[in-house]
């Protein structure tokens, strides 16, 4: 006859935090040698991330692109989709030089974004102070709401 040994319903829930814990060591211990498990892209799913919203007339974008020369910035709109793409440079190390900790990510990204209405694209405006993008988008003429009076007969 096999003897089971009984845990007990306390030391199986720590045996599961302790593989949990081995588990999140593992995975941090691969990503820094890789920099992708703390990045902000890994984090979010996203990137860059955004606030929209809408003020009657126009819809307003701002993005947190820090550390991205606007010049590395490329804003694309069609219809009622706006297309952010850009480019985070890497800075280089000096020579002799190794890190020790790496989570500022680098390199292209691309994000789009439907909008619930059209945008007259040839009046679209960006601005860009401090790490924060600015993107006033607005609406077409056909997109604007209106007025009807209503006549009495």
């Amino acid at each position: 006859m096999a003897m089971i040994r009984w845990l007990g319903e306390n030391d199986v829930f720590s045996q599961l935090d302790r593989m949990q814990k081995e588990m999140n060591d593992l995975a941090s211990s691969f990503g820094s040698r890789r920099g992708s498990w703390s990045s902000p892209f890994s984090r979010t799913g996203v990137y860059p991330l955004l606030n929209v919203y809408d003020d009657g007339e126009s819809f307003v974008i701002r993005a947190e692109v820090p550390g991205i020369d606007p010049k590395n910035l490329d804003i694309t709109v069609t219809g009622d989709t706006l297309t952010l793409r850009g480019e985070r440079k890497a800075r280089e190390l000096p020579e002799g030089a190794s890190y020790h900790r790496r989570e500022l990510t680098s390199g292209q990204f691309r994000r789009s974004l439907t909008l619930p209405d059209q945008v007259d694209s040839a009046k679209v405006v960006a601005s860009y102070k401090n790490g924060i993008l600015d993107i006033l988008l607005p609406r077409a003429e056909q997109a604007k709401l209106r007025k009807i009076e209503v006549k009495s007969s």
